[in-house]
This record gives C-alpha cells, structure tokens and sequence, in this order.
C-alpha cells in the first residue's frame, strides 16, 4: 500500500514538472502525457519569466532528491568554480554517491540509491560511506560491500536488470556490473550527464 503511494505520488509529481523521474513514471507519462489533475488537458496559460525558472530548478532538484538548502549550497560552490555556473553546479550533483550508484545501474531510482547509501550497503575505496552527499574524487571505486551482494536487490543489480531501463552508464564511469562495482575515471561532462535540466534557468533564478 505504502509502495503504491509512493508511486503514484512520484508520478504526479514526474507529470507536474514534465519529466519522468523513475522509470515506472516514464510509462505512466506515456500514457497520459499531459499535466496532473481533472485540467491537466487544458491548455494552460503561458508561465511567467519566474515561473519557467522555478520549474526549471524544482526538475534539477527532483532529479537529484536533494533538499532546498543543499541545492543553494551547490550553486554557491558551483559560481566560485572556474567555468560556466549552471555546468559546474550539474557536475558537482553528478559527483554525489548517490547520483553516482544510480548511473552504474546498481539502483533504479535515486531514491533507491540514498536508500542503499543510508543503509551502509555501499563502500568506497573499501570504506562505508552513509552519506549519500559524499562526493566522489576521481579514480575511486564504488561498490557493494561483500555481505550485501547476497541481498535479493543486489542480486538483481548484478544481473544488469536496471542497466535496461536507465540511460547507458555515461563516460565517467567504469562499470562491472556483475561486479557490482564502477569507477569514477574522471570528472564528469555536463554533456555527458543524463539529467533533463536547462542549467542556465536554474542560474538566472538563483542570481536574481
């Protein structure tokens, strides 16, 4: 019950910002690819200025379930950062522990992989970490520890199941998914980094 509450909560939030946010929301968007509500068909009336860089921030941080003052915290380092702001701030997210267990396929949700994080079952360069803020350097291993991989979800892991409906691991990453292991190789690219997100909005709405 508790699970299918979860669920259709995700959904209606996937529909209100018009991403899908798990891959079970991405076949519910499917099939009805309009707003939630009985006047999700409507046609809306245009967004404001505002409004367009709200959603813009609200679908980057739903992406990486983070909270409000985490995501503040981010953009401040990412505009101290040499560069472009809004492609540090995404390559800061994507260095998370959590955002990183997802890409190399041993979660299907980002909230599975802060659930994996919290719960101890992942180790980096042989410690555990149970941050799932824990930034990842380049050059360290990602894995599960040795009691975990017994688990029922780490067996399904293993099996690549979740590699099937998640974007293919992106160039930052050296996967052994049988495994259960992947490597940060290097810094990731905002290119390269599978989130919907137009980071110059979320920029222009912090900087206002």
């Amino acid at each position: 019950m508790a699970s299918n509450l979860r669920t259709r909560r995700t959904v209606r939030h996937s529909r209100a910002l018009g991403i899908a946010l798990t891959p079970k929301a991405e076949k519910y968007m499917e099939r009805r690819p309009y707003g939630p509500g009985q006047h999700g068909r409507a046609r809306r009336k245009a967004d404001s200025d505002y409004s367009v860089r709200l959603k813009e921030k609200q679908r980057l941080r739903a992406q990486y379930n983070i909270r409000e003052a985490q995501m503040r915290r981010y953009f401040e380092e990412a505009k101290r950062t040499s560069g472009l702001t809004g492609e540090n701030l995404v390559e800061l997210l994507e260095m998370r522990l959590d955002a990183l267990v997802l890409r190399s396929g041993f979660a299907r949700t980002i909230a599975q992989a802060r659930q994996m994080v919290v719960h101890r079952h992942i180790m980096v360069d042989g410690a555990r970490v149970d941050r799932p803020s824990f930034r990842v350097k380049e050059g360290q291993m990602i894995h599960v520890h040795s009691r975990s991989e017994k688990m029922v979800p780490f067996q399904i892991s293993a099996t690549g199941a979740h590699q099937e409906v998640l974007p293919a691991a992106p160039g930052y990453l050296d996967v052994e998914i049988d495994k259960l292991q992947a490597k940060l190789v290097r810094r990731p690219k905002r290119s390269e980094v599978p989130v919907t997100c137009e980071e110059q909005l979320v920029v222009e709405y912090y900087a206002r």
